[in-house]
């Protein structure tokens, strides 16, 4: 199975595990996939967007839950989750709008809503609209990314495996930085 069959199969799975998280990479190498015809672009920016809200959605319910308990057996996380919530507390609605726009936040952001005041139902729709601004746009870059490459390389094969080595590399490196 060569790599246009791997991401035409499994891409918009990839794009939702990949938006549960921190998903801007996947989100954008999706939309470089919609460029070269592996995807449809509708169907990435959906899945992205369903993705975005249930794993901030999830965040938050954590934050509301566990927030506490969370701090109290990651003291690093602390410090992230003290700048989140200084954040939430100043400028809420703007906040969750901005999320997902504020790398190293990311998930901090949610949890941090989730142990403020912040009402549920607020985030759910701020979080709705967050995500429905987020998803295009990412997706929409790696478009204009892949046809701005079809325009200076004009084949495109040897950049698609120096992107999947890049990704995994990244991903490789992410996965290595939160285990430590």
């Amino acid at each position: 199975m060569d790599m246009s069959a791997l991401v035409a199969q499994y891409g918009l799975f990839a794009v939702f595990a990949g938006t549960l998280l921190e998903g801007e990479a996947v989100l954008a190498l999706a939309g470089y996939a919609a460029h070269r015809g592996y995807l449809d672009f509708a169907p990435v920016v959906a899945v992205a967007w369903v993705g975005g809200v249930a794993g901030d959605q999830f965040y938050f319910w954590l934050g509301r839950r566990h927030g506490r308990r969370l701090l109290a057996r990651r003291p690093a996380l602390a410090a992230r989750l003290a700048r989140a919530t200084g954040l939430i507390e100043r400028h809420p609605t703007a906040a969750i709008l901005a999320m997902r726009f504020l790398w190293g936040l990311r998930t901090a952001l949610p949890v941090a809503a989730g142990m403020s005041r912040v009402a549920g139902g607020r985030f759910v729709v701020l979080n709705l609209v967050s995500a429905a601004l987020w998803a295009p746009l990412v997706a929409g870059l790696g478009w204009l990314f892949g046809a701005a490459m079809a325009r200076v390389l004009g084949t495109l094969e040897q950049v698609e495996i120096a992107l999947l080595g890049l990704v995994l590399a990244i991903a490789f490196f992410l996965a290595w930085r939160r285990a430590r």
